[in-house]
């Protein structure tokens, strides 16, 4: 079902949704940005329509909502331990586009699907519905759609933002009771079709090509550009690595509290094991690491991409590295390599 609301009459559906449901959407926050005097845009939970920043795209995906930057999992004692009680029972809600949804199933994936269900993701998980921006421009750093992750239909509403409101489709039954009495509309959701950037995702047939895939000589060029810093990661919607550090209250070091921490991949030492030993010592091998991990060894588990080609990674990197140039670099070796046998 359809439905038109005004500003004024979206802002009256929020006042009732807040009720049951906390409601996240991306949301300008000023002079917080990089450089400065220069804006981020992150999700976070808002009152009003007008908090919500559609025009552009989310420096940082929706990923935090589910897994925050930094969680307390369990407090502890001498004796016991207990784990973290969740401060608000609401609901949620989340505004987020056709690719964010995506990668959400990519977490799903990682938390629920991978042999173990991590409980402190599915308590947020079992919660969150989700309100689907639609978006059928795009941005000249974004390729959903060479990762077929442009479309969706996992989702309970979507929206379409119009200058003087917002067109609704409700499918989730649980939320007809807030659109009664609502004025009736036409709308049939889109989906963007063709990116201004082109990726040519590549195809490694066998593990002979993904050896010398690892060996060639293309990652050496990050050890000079890549940084390490984790930008790309942070800001990318299906990276999961995390850390977890004991913090300590008082002088007793047996009393206090694990957190679970975000982390990347792309860190010096993250992947440092007892003893000292560094699997992957350069930038350029951990670069290496995170793009076959984006587009082969994820799809050889679980069946796709999990990049899902929102191009964050590209607009947060501070050396101006680009995903889909480092992807179609990636495609011309496994080429090359399969075109020498």
């Amino acid at each position: 079902m359809g439905y038109k609301l005004s500003n004024e009459q979206v802002n009256e559906l929020f006042q009732n949704l807040k009720k049951d449901y906390r409601i996240f959407a991306p949301k300008r926050f000023k002079k917080q940005g990089r450089y400065s005097d220069t804006d981020i845009i992150r999700y976070d939970e808002v009152d009003m329509v007008e908090d919500i920043v559609y025009k552009e795209k989310s420096h940082y995906s929706a990923k935090e909502v589910l897994t925050p930057i930094n969680q307390t999992i369990f407090y502890f004692t001498e004796d016991e331990f207990k784990e973290s009680k969740l401060k608000d029972n609401r609901g949620i809600l989340i505004f987020l586009r056709p690719c964010d949804i995506n990668a959400i199933e990519r977490q799903d994936k990682i938390y629920l699907e991978n042999g173990f269900e991590d409980f402190f993701y599915k308590r947020i998980r079992d919660k969150v519905k989700f309100i689907m921006m639609e978006c059928v421009e795009g941005w000249d750093t974004c390729f959903c759609t060479a990762m077929n992750s442009n479309k969706t239909d996992n989702y309970s509403m979507a929206v379409r933002f119009e200058d003087d409101g917002l067109l609704f489709e409700v499918k989730d039954k649980e939320f007809d009771s807030y659109f009664i009495k609502r004025p009736e509309a036409d709308f049939q959701v889109q989906f963007i079709e063709k990116n201004q950037a082109e990726v040519n995702v590549p195809k490694i047939p066998n593990k002979e090509v993904l050896k010398k895939v690892k060996e060639h000589p293309m990652w050496k060029e990050y050890d000079k550009r890549c940084e390490g810093c984790g930008s790309c990661t942070v800001a990318c919607p299906t990276c999961t690595c995390f850390t977890t550090m004991d913090v300590m209250y008082n002088e007793n070091a047996n009393v206090g509290e694990r957190r679970r921490i975000m982390s990347s991949c792309n860190i010096d030492g993250f992947d440092q094991v007892a003893g000292g030993h560094i699997f992957r010592s350069t930038v350029g091998d951990r670069m290496r690491y995170k793009v076959l991990h984006k587009v082969y060894d994820f799809k050889e588990r679980f069946g796709e991409n999990m990049c899902v080609g929102c191009g964050r990674c590209t607009s947060r990197c501070p050396q101006f590295i680009s995903m889909t140039a480092t992807i179609n670099k990636l495609n011309n070796a496994v080429t090359e390599i399969i075109n020498e046998k």
